[in-house]
């Protein structure tokens, strides 16, 4: 049921559509944060702000425009994510990242993709305990970053140029998006999928 609740409230969480993409390395960033900004300078643009919604015990956060999604992830507090009015402080942040139309040559090999966790993890500013990856034949890459905070985990399809992340950590020496940046620079996504998922909320574990 709980299962259920997370897969049904991710069909909310934001699409954030990538430029076609880019030899030059040096402006894969500034080209996915300019995907966020106005389309010019004297633009004005009212954006919708993310959501909380809460389901038998669990604290779900989706944003239907990206937009704001990427600058409220940004401003994140000494508790990890920004919570939202009227959340109850949680334990850890669970943030699920679907990446789609990625370069597929990056999610291939345990090498590649075990480096771009690892360089997620430190970028984030996360303390790295250990990592471990395997490669699946003929396509497929699984594995996870053990992190003092949590972990960073990952499972690619290549041949679908798709993968699955799980950054879940607590308390508030991670810079999450950070991270986020990382995997746009390595993966290269067309599209992205955002869902925010609290875990261990106050009254549950005081409860």
């Amino acid at each position: 049921m709980i299962l259920l609740t997370i897969v049904g409230a991710a069909a909310f969480a934001a699409f954030a559509p990538v430029s076609a993409p880019t030899r030059v390395r040096s402006s894969l960033l500034a080209r996915f944060k300019g995907l966020f900004s106005t389309p010019s300078a004297t633009a004005s643009v009212a954006y919708a702000e993310p959501k909380t919604t809460s389901d038998a015990g669990w604290t779900l956060i989706h944003c239907e425009d990206p937009a704001a999604f990427r600058e409220w992830l940004g401003h994140e507090d000494e508790e990890g994510l920004p919570y939202r009015p009227g959340e109850y402080p949680s334990l850890g942040s669970h943030l699920l990242i679907e990446l789609f139309d990625c370069d597929g040559d990056t999610l291939k090999t345990e090498t590649c993709v075990g480096d771009t966790m690892r360089s997620a993890a430190v970028e984030s500013k996360a303390t790295v305990v250990e990592q471990s990856f395997h490669e699946f034949k003929p396509y497929g890459v699984s594995g996870a970053v053990i992190i003092q905070e949590s972990h960073y985990t990952i499972h690619t399809w290549p041949e679908h140029g798709y993968a699955a992340i799980d950054l879940f950590y607590c308390g508030g020496t991670v810079h999450v998006q950070k991270a986020v940046d990382v995997l746009i620079e390595r993966f290269k996504p067309k599209r992205m999928k955002f869902l925010v998922v609290r875990r261990g909320s106050q009254p549950e574990v005081e409860g």
